[in-house]
């Protein structure tokens, strides 16, 4: 049986938000360790391998969020129109942030002055924090089922001012920070830098135990807020994908004590993404409140000519992006290995 363009269409869109959430989602977390490393002098140890780690992909990680974007746009407009609509407040926030953030990280690298690199490392960690706050209530306000179909139809307050994506929001960024941990574990050791590998597994065992909390949490929030999904993710179709988030969870867990910073990159992200496919196939095959995928997605011309697009760029896209780690990633070796012996 083949599957029909439109499921295609929102599977690879799900495969992009999960690059998102994976990659940026670490990037975000850097900017939150950033906050908490201590003063101008103390931190600056800390702050020096966070830049070393995002530095060189900090942009190409929003690649992802325009690839949603524009898949979202072309494919379900309808439903594009009605979040873009109704969650503008968060979205422009979130927009804002990134803007932000991004100029906030490259003034702060040339700035010279002790009050400059100040004022752009606040602007940086603050925005690090907010921006993933903001997309979490997003998917708060989607997974409450509070976006109805239409221009506007929703809310523009009470839709992502609720306790979904207030918990979405907070758990949005908790993820953030604990992937950044657990990946800057394995880039302290691979640069030779065994003392910060450990503050950086503690406080990843710290995180991942925190994240673990507000998940179950979570679930008591989508019970009384949001039920049909609550009841998908804990009995439904989505549970062995829940099963599998807190399985990896708590691997990760084990990995981080044990000292095994490069396997813990794989369980963390397994970990989450376990939680955002359930979350997926839970609310599968509602996009809207009333509104399915099929009667959402347009044309299977339209649906077609996206995806023969978007096969065509990923021959050019995937690969610069594999090349771009992998460069950067053999470079932090050799400058460790170039470094000279005390």
């Amino acid at each position: 049986m083949i599957m029909p363009l439109a499921e295609i269409m929102i599977a690879v869109m799900w495969a992009g938000l999960t690059a998102y959430v994976l990659f940026a989602g670490a990037d975000f977390g850097g900017g939150v360790w950033d906050l908490l490393a201590g003063g101008s002098r103390t931190g600056q140890h800390r702050r020096a391998l966070i830049e070393h780690s995002i530095g060189p992909v900090w942009e190409a990680n929003h690649v992802w969020l325009i690839f949603v974007i524009v898949l979202m746009w072309t494919g379900i407009p309808g439903v594009f129109a009605a979040v873009a609509s109704t969650l503008y407040i968060p979205l422009t926030l979130a927009a804002l942030g990134i803007i932000a953030r991004g100029a906030a990280f490259a003034f702060r690298k040339v700035s010279t002055e002790l009050w400059q690199r100040r004022l752009f490392g606040a602007a940086f960690a603050f925005s690090s924090v907010a921006t993933p706050f903001f997309l979490g209530t997003v998917a708060g306000a989607l997974a409450s089922g509070r976006v109805p179909a239409g221009i506007a139809k929703g809310d523009i307050v009470s839709s992502w001012v609720n306790p979904t994506s207030a918990m979405s929001g907070a758990l949005a960024v908790g993820t953030a920070a604990y992937l950044a941990a657990a990946y800057l574990t394995r880039d302290a050791q691979r640069a030779g830098e065994d003392g910060l590998a450990e503050e950086f597994r503690h406080r990843a065992l710290v995180c991942g135990a925190v994240v673990g909390l507000m998940s179950a949490a979570g679930l008591l929030v989508l019970r009384a807020d949001a039920p049909r999904l609550f009841d998908a993710l804990t009995a439904g179709r989505a549970l062995p994908l829940l099963v599998l988030s807190i399985a990896a969870g708590l691997v990760s867990l084990v990995l981080l004590w044990r000292r095994a910073y490069r396997a813990v990159r794989l369980t963390a992200a397994l970990a989450v993404t376990g939680l955002l496919w359930g979350w997926g196939v839970g609310q599968y095959p509602h996009l809207l409140p009333g509104v399915t995928l099929d009667e959402a997605a347009a044309t299977d011309s339209v649906l077609a000519a996206t995806l023969g697009s978007l096969a065509v760029g990923a021959v050019l896209l995937l690969p610069s992006l594999w090349w771009l780690y992998a460069t950067f990633q053999r470079g932090h070796t050799e400058a460790r290995e170039s470094r000279p012996s005390r």
